[in-house]
């Protein structure tokens, strides 16, 4: 049985890993910046609190971390090697470029030539890519030149940060708002950017972001 010290000595060596603070994790996976101060991980009166089982799959998301690998971060058994280690190399090219065309299939997956390629610090199956954030339209969370990776072969579901093709060359960042069997809403964090509502039918894919260099 995993112990309170493991479970949050575990929180703290992903933050390390992914080189962020227990704030940056925190924020990467989209909770509270305070969810895993060492403030909250004790109670004024002496009990143990322990972090919610939601907040721990949110960060095992954002960081591409499987739950094998982070009971090996709790040091309840013998480490398969650090996780960083498990980097792999992924392809990588431009939000803007990924509008002329030539570089995916039809469902958003990897294809043809002109790739360069990056160290992703997670495990992943060989669909997942990079691209590299353009404008805007993503802040405050992804500034111009942040990478995020994205996997065609994820579900999507309301409230994820997506990438989506439409058929008419447009690529863009967005949080899935809204999707039905004829439309998608799709907002975005920087308020003077609008909601865009768009038909099913013009959106040549999607694709879920689950990680970000920040």
């Amino acid at each position: 049985m995993l112990s309170h010290r493991q479970i949050w000595a575990a929180i703290d060596r992903l933050a390390e890993n992914s080189d962020l603070s227990t704030s940056g994790l925190a924020r990467r996976a989209g909770l509270d910046p305070t969810t895993f101060n060492r403030s909250k991980r004790i109670a004024a009166d002496g009990r143990q609190r322990w972090p919610s089982t939601e907040s721990v799959a949110k960060i095992l998301e954002a960081t591409g971390t499987t739950l094998h690998d982070f009971i090996d971060l709790t040091g309840a058994r013998r480490p398969r090697g650090r996780v960083s280690a498990a980097r792999r190399r992924v392809p990588l090219i431009g939000l803007a470029q990924a509008g002329a065309g030539g570089f995916f299939d039809d469902s958003g997956f990897p294809a043809g030539q002109g790739w360069d390629q990056i160290d992703y610090p997670g495990r992943a199956d060989e669909s997942v890519y990079a691209l590299e954030v353009a404008g805007d339209s993503m802040l405050p969370l992804y500034r111009s030149g942040d990478i995020i990776v994205v996997s065609p072969s994820a579900t999507c579901r309301r409230a994820d940060r997506v990438v989506v093709k439409t058929h008419n060359g447009e690529v863009m960042a967005k949080i899935l708002q809204r999707r039905t069997s004829k439309l998608v809403e799709l907002a975005s964090l920087n308020p003077d950017h609008p909601v865009r509502r768009l038909a099913l039918a013009d959106v040549e894919w999607m694709a879920r972001i689950i990680w970000a260099s920040q």
